[in-house]
């Protein structure tokens, strides 16, 4: 009976306006969730400009991908697609200036 009242709630809550305000929320949550996950490799490669450990190869093609993530928020008008990959492509391509600078 709490089940059936909850999943009441949850699909009256997710219905026109109150659905795009769900998704935004969870893009943005998202998206800080997965660009903040760089914040300690780009602090700790600009602390010690230590980067043999990393493997260039990912980094080109992360690098790559998310200039495609910030070319698909930009085609889809999507805010936190494209602020989010800005942002990680910001820390990652600094990362991969530090990787090929201190080969």
């Amino acid at each position: 009976m709490i089940l059936i009242y909850i999943q009441t709630k949850v699909n009256d809550f997710l219905i026109g306006e109150n659905e795009m305000i769900f998704m935004e929320i969870v893009g943005i949550l998202a998206a800080i969730g997965t660009t903040s996950s760089f914040i300690p490799q780009a602090y700790k490669v600009f602390k010690t400009k230590k980067t043999e450990d990393l493997s260039l190869g990912m980094f080109l093609l992360f690098c790559g991908g998310t200039v495609l993530w910030i070319f698909y928020g930009v085609l889809i008008r999507s805010f936190p697609v494209l602020l989010a990959n800005c942002v990680t492509f910001i820390m990652a391509f600094y990362i991969l200036i530090m990787k090929i600078k201190y080969k």
